[in-house]
């Protein structure tokens, strides 16, 4: 059997009791935290609250040569992520593989970003389109390459009249993206390709989600650089039109310019 348990957003107290159940349960317990990062704990703090030995792998372990796998065939085995467990795709394609070895498979879910944006915000949560990625931007021939995929899925979406989440990169040299980096990458976008896509744009800026203190604030895009959001991990949205109950909820609770009512 192999469990595939999310640990939800923020620390190790974010799991749910059936995963907590289901890991105190295991013979092992394998986790990933290269596709999300829960920032307010670390390994030891986890380790202890959960009372078991994890066995963290790499992505290498988990995205070309799953070899502990093979293990569910016999054995009672806990997959751990960060968030919900099957929010990324690389935990499907785990999945498949495992099927494919004829080993069962159980999903035991926990809070998302993909949730907790919309509760965070006011945002309705259907109206969200196909989410993007910012990734740092990275050199070639001495140059600076920026993706501009984000770009081209916004403009997508508010073709759609749909709100685009974007994930922030995290990366191990780098760190966590912030949102100030974030917008000003967005913008760098917008001059290359002068489509006006972003033109006095509202933005929503969220850090820390699931937290004790988590950070939420909308503004126009590049007022957002300006804005001390904190520690990370942060994310941003950028909404297409408004409800007028969305409206209200980025003036009242994210602090919107009270212009975007009229």
């Amino acid at each position: 059997m192999l469990t595939f348990v999310g640990l939800g957003l923020y620390d190790e107290k974010d799991i749910t009791v059936k995963g907590l159940e289901a890991v105190r349960s295991a013979d092992e317990v394998y986790a990933e935290f290269y596709t999300s990062h829960l920032i307010g704990t670390n390994i030891e703090k986890i380790e202890e609250f959960y009372g078991r030995k994890l066995i963290v792998l790499k992505r290498e372990d988990v995205e070309n040569d799953p070899l502990w796998l093979s293990k569910a065939k016999d054995k009672n085995i806990v997959f751990l992520t960060g968030g919900d467990a099957m929010v990324a795709t690389t935990h499907i394609d785990l999945r498949l593989r495992a099927r494919e070895m004829g080993i069962e498979t159980k999903i035991i879910h926990a809070p998302s970003i993909t949730s907790a944006i919309s509760g965070l915000s006011g945002l309705q949560n259907y109206r969200f389109g196909k989410s993007a990625t910012i990734p740092f931007p990275y050199m070639r021939n001495d140059t600076a390459i920026i993706s501009e995929a984000p770009y081209d899925t916004i403009k997508m979406n508010r073709q759609h009249d749909l709100h685009t989440l974007i994930f922030l990169d995290i990366d191990v040299e780098k760190g966590f993206m912030d949102i100030k980096t974030a917008v000003s990458l967005l913008l760098e976008m917008e001059e290359r390709r002068g489509e006006g896509v972003l033109e006095k744009s509202l933005a929503v800026g969220i850090a820390r989600a699931g937290s004790e203190t988590p950070c939420v604030h909308a503004g126009y895009l590049e007022n957002l650089q300006s804005y001390d959001f904190g520690e990370p991990l942060h994310c941003l949205i950028i909404p297409a039109s408004l409800h007028f109950i969305e409206a209200e909820a980025l003036v009242k609770l994210c602090g919107a310019p009270p212009e975007i009512l009229k």
